[in-house]
């Protein structure tokens, strides 16, 4: 008799139990969808996810420092090959494009309430970068490297009259293999 009323007692519990975990099972206590996307290149190197959609802050620059055409100090960003094999290329040149600033083509425009000022480049020699124009070739190692570049704001012209606001701006790279 005793025995019987462990058993049926831990019946009950298991029961209790079992409803339980259904009731957690219904519960929604989260979810969500994770998207993969990406391209397959017929290229000697991989460009690492950092470089390939990547955002480079130029802080906040003062008016007074893009007046006359002046210019930000540059703020460094990369672009990283990764996995080179390189066999009968070894270099590479980057092109960047984008929409020219209208006062000043040597710039990339820039869009949003502030006005009067572009955004130039620069390679890691400081060179200035002419939009639409591939760099001088770097050369390549095999396994990963890394393109070093700068970017600044400057003002458009002597006489254009600089617009404190927010902005933002694009440019598209392309790799060439030589």
């Amino acid at each position: 008799m005793k025995s019987n009323a462990i058993i049926g007692a831990t019946l009950v519990s298991l029961s209790m139990l079992s409803g339980l975990a259904h009731a957690d099972a219904t519960k929604d206590e989260g979810h969500g969808k994770v998207h993969f996307a990406g391209s397959i290149i017929d290229a000697p190197c991989s460009i690492d996810t950092k470089s390939a959609d990547q955002v480079v802050l130029l802080g906040q620059v003062a008016d007074k420092v893009l007046a006359s055409q002046g210019k930000s100090q540059p703020t460094d960003f990369h672009i990283t090959l990764t996995g080179c094999e390189l066999g009968t290329m070894k270099s590479v040149q980057v092109t960047f494009n984008g929409t020219a600033d209208t006062e000043n083509n040597a710039l990339l425009a820039i869009a949003g309430t502030a006005s009067g000022a572009g955004i130039g480049l620069n390679d890691e020699a400081g060179n200035a970068i002419t939009l639409g124009t591939a760099t001088d070739a770097k050369d390549l190692v095999d396994g990963d490297n890394t393109l070093n570049f700068s970017a600044y704001l400057q003002g458009d012209s002597d006489t254009a009259a600089v617009v404190p606001g927010e902005f933002t701006s694009v440019a598209d790279f392309t790799l060439q293999y030589n």
